[in-house]
């Protein structure tokens, strides 16, 4: 029996495959190629235009670590932006503080939730229904470029820096979202894995240093995220994401009362180590032979 393969397209020169069980949907004809299918492996699976963006099982590392790593460092989070994010698994970690007054959700393309509020309920949860959120259809860069309104934190989730997602890397976008940042607030990223793209670390490292001091990377691993460990960009005004102390962390986690599959304070503090390779090519602008 001839099996079905999922071949992925963001590198030219080597992809990971996933086989395809069963196609459950696809569509073409919308902003972003869509399809979601079964593996035997990692559950049901979602991707846009040939690049993975969440399966089943591991989704609550990435979604985990966007999440709970800048709100417990903050420590007073009530208003939050998203952009991107239209699965609902980052909504869905942000939602669980019930601190949060106020959730703004921007996704480019109403097809994306639509579906996964459909195909994937066990990663949303019913957090598109959740009183606190409220949805836009619009493009991210625009959206910021215009609010009025201010956040604690902005989270972007974000397809890779190709297609409709490119403006979302360029120093314009991440201006924006400082100015739309409430004192002692922050911006977090989605940037690629630290060693087949490294070019997107150094680019946003370069950007986001011409407009701030304080900002940096962190770090987690996610098993359908291929080319090396998956990172996060952060940037502020005027607040050290990753100098908040380990007591601090532990002890607004327990106060929070919540239960995490991947994060804990240890975790927290180590995703903050940035290899030194990283570190040197950020510095020098420079990226490696990959």
């Amino acid at each position: 029996m001839t099996k079905n393969w999922f071949k992925e397209t963001l590198h030219k020169d080597w992809q990971q495959q996933l086989e395809m069980q069963d196609v459950i949907y696809r569509d073409d004809n919308n902003l972003q190629s869509l399809i979601i299918f079964e593996n035997k492996t990692f559950g049901r699976v979602l991707a846009l235009d040939g690049v993975v963006q969440l399966t089943e099982k591991d989704e609550f590392i990435y979604h985990e670590m966007f999440a709970h790593v800048p709100i417990l460092a903050h420590g007073a989070v009530k208003h939050v932006l998203i952009i991107g994010g239209g699965d609902g698994g980052l909504l869905r970690e942000v939602l669980r503080y019930k601190t949060i007054e106020s959730v703004d959700i921007i996704e480019i393309d109403e097809s994306v939730v639509t579906m996964c509020k459909k195909y994937f309920p066990m990663v949303e949860q019913g957090a598109f229904s959740d009183s606190r959120v409220t949805l836009h259809i619009n493009d991210g860069a625009k959206y910021i470029s215009q609010t009025s309104n201010t956040y604690d934190l902005i989270l972007v989730d974000s397809t890779d820096p190709v297609g409709p997602a490119v403006c979302l890397f360029e120093s314009p976008f991440y201006q924006s979202c400082l100015t739309a940042l409430k004192e002692g607030g922050a911006l977090i990223t989605q940037n690629g894995s630290t060693f087949s793209q490294t070019q997107e670390l150094v680019t946003t490292f370069q950007r986001m240093k011409h407009l701030t001091d304080l900002h940096g990377f962190y770090l987690s691993v996610v098993p359908t995220y291929i080319g090396g460990a998956m990172s996060h960009a952060w940037a502020s005004n005027d607040f050290n994401l990753q100098a908040v102390s380990n007591d601090s962390i532990t002890a607004r986690l327990e106060a929070s009362q919540l239960k995490m599959r991947y994060y804990n304070p240890a975790i927290h503090q180590s995703a903050f180590a940035i290899p030194q390779y990283i570190l040197n090519q950020c510095q020098k602008g420079e990226q490696i032979d990959a």
